[in-house]
């Protein structure tokens, strides 16, 4: 099993209407077959000095295995939220674990 979280820093001066746009195209890549869970959040209310909340968007998709991730990676719904998207994070952080 792998664990992909993704934590996206959004730009500040986008708008309600760009940031509603960004929440559907990255529900979009729940859709893609080897995605076993998906949870897509903002920063918890949790405070903690070793807790980051500065991020904006954090998603978390689970694999049962490297290859599907693998898939997922060139998969064409993946390939055009980073493109439609990318235009609206100034930051972007990628964690994955086994």
């Amino acid at each position: 099993m792998l664990s992909h979280v993704v934590l996206f820093w959004l730009k500040p001066d986008l708008t309600e209407a760009q940031r509603t746009d960004f929440r559907v195209q990255v529900n979009t890549l729940a859709t893609i077959p080897g995605v076993i869970q998906c949870h897509i959040g903002t920063p918890a209310s949790t405070d903690r000095p070793v807790i980051d909340r500065t991020y904006s968007v954090g998603l978390n998709l689970i694999f049962p295995s490297m290859a599907a991730h693998d898939v997922y990676q060139v998969h064409p719904v993946h390939l055009a939220f980073v493109e439609k998207c990318k235009s609206m994070w100034t930051k972007v952080v990628i964690y994955d674990f086994e």
